[in-house]
């Protein structure tokens, strides 16, 4: 079965840094690229980072607004992505969700990790 757990949000304040976690299971993580999104309410969900398959070289790639802040990495013996936030600013606040690029009308999106930033 085809998971995605997230986890590691939590509220805090500006400048502050968290980090994400997803667990997955269900399909062959060390041969997946993979993905990080969030969605703020009312808005449309966007990707953040992503990164290839460790086979690939695992290059990551960032959204202009994290790049420098943001860090994606990956444990291929775990099955799972990590997303270290860093610097954090009040429009970083949304629901954070990791995914397989590609895979984003499968229905497999997990419950996704809260992150607030407030003062």
């Amino acid at each position: 079965q085809v998971q995605f757990v997230e986890s590691g949000g939590g509220l805090v304040q500006p400048g502050g840094s968290l980090r994400l976690s997803c667990v997955t299971s269900g399909f062959s993580f060390k041969d997946a690229d993979m993905g990080w999104y969030r969605q703020a309410p009312g808005g449309r969900r966007e990707a953040v980072a992503s990164m290839r398959n460790t086979a690939s070289g695992g290059s990551p790639i960032y959204i202009e607004s994290v790049r420098g802040r943001f860090a994606i990495s990956r444990d291929d013996a775990k099955n799972t992505v990590y997303l270290q936030m860093n610097t954090l600013k009040l429009e970083d606040t949304a629901t954070y969700f990791c995914m397989r690029p590609g895979w984003f009308n499968l229905g497999y999106w997990g419950q996704g990790t809260q992150v607030t930033v407030s003062t």
